[in-house]
């Protein structure tokens, strides 16, 4: 009786999954498949096994919707204390708990690391009588129910991009007739409908769409002009505006420290590797590595001034 009651014991403690045993990692992605937050998730690990620094599998469940605060409450009602769950997430999701009044917040999950920023394209048809930034705020001038702005979630970077531009145009930027879409894909096609006049989206999302024609920038969201891009940036341009799309990653609520070390220790293999190097650079994403307590800190800071912005520019009260 005492060698079963030890043997069920032993088989009980070999189900638990400890930090650092071999099991496949589960993955939220809080947005389509293709998209911004998909990519955040799938690219990192990828590359890792790439470059023999996580061997062990994964598996990834898209849920969008909501600027990814549906997926947040997915992965903190199903992810408590794996140390093997973790999720992608960014500036938008940050702004989308915000506009969202989610209950779920990111101050239930672990904050692991910031991994990449992404510059804005603001773009608009082949054909669009829009050659300029200039061109796009007189049209929205003349006409702003007439001239859609197609972007990502409401109250996303995207959105806040659009605000930020009227304002500086010194428009009201409320009366901004802003279409959210869940992907570029999806600014792209809105535009070629006619649908949408003007779009904003991540330049990654929406580079390859540039080098098949399908659409034409007219400016940058970044500081400086972009490389391989014929396009200026809305500072030189004349408009106040730099923002950019930052990603990273979180742990499910309740990860143990081993578990947090875990990964931080793979994310710090990944970043110092040439492989991760290649794929910034074959994505046209910037570097925006931040780690651990310094990254916990910056969302800190982050959602203070998210939450700032959007009661500037009228997106929250």
């Amino acid at each position: 009786m005492k060698f079963v009651k030890k043997a069920v014991a032993a088989l009980a403690i070999a189900a638990v999954p400890l930090a650092g045993i071999a099991a496949p990692a589960k993955v939220m992605a809080p947005g389509g498949p293709g998209g911004g937050y998909d990519g955040a998730a799938r690219v990192p690990l990828q590359v890792m096994q790439q470059a023999g620094i996580f061997t062990d599998g994964f598996q990834v469940t898209n849920k969008g919707g909501a600027g990814g605060t549906i997926g947040l409450a997915e992965f903190v009602r199903t992810g408590k204390g794996d140390d093997n769950a973790i999720m992608s997430m960014g500036a938008i999701l940050v702004g989308a708990i915000i506009t969202n009044k989610s209950p779920i917040t990111l101050d239930q999950t672990v904050p692991l690391v910031r991994l990449t920023d992404d510059a804005g394209a603001i773009v608009v048809a082949p054909n669009s009588p829009i050659k300029t930034i200039a061109d796009a705020v007189q049209a929205m001038k003349a006409n702003p129910g007439g001239t859609a702005v197609a972007g990502g979630s409401v109250g996303g970077t995207d959105h806040v991009t659009a605000a930020l531009i009227a304002k500086a145009a010194k428009l009201d930027p409320t009366k901004v007739n802003y279409l959210p879409y869940t992907s570029g894909a999806e600014v792209v096609t809105s535009l070629a409908s006619g649908q949408g006049k003007i779009g904003i989206s991540g330049l990654s999302e929406l580079k390859t769409f540039v080098d098949q024609g399908r659409i034409r920038i007219i400016a940058v969201s970044s500081d400086k002009r972009l490389p391989g891009i014929d396009a200026p940036t809305l500072k030189e341009s004349g408009y106040d505006v730099v923002i950019g799309n930052w990603r990273g990653i979180i742990g499910a609520p309740g990860m143990s420290k081993a578990g947090r070390d875990m990964w931080l220790q793979r994310y710090a293999k990944l970043h110092a590797s040439p492989e991760w190097k290649k794929a910034l650079a074959d994505r046209g994403w910037d570097d925006a590595y931040l780690a651990g307590d310094d990254f916990a800190a910056f969302l800190t800071k982050e959602k203070a001034r998210q939450a700032e912005v959007l009661k500037d520019v009228g997106l929250v009260k």
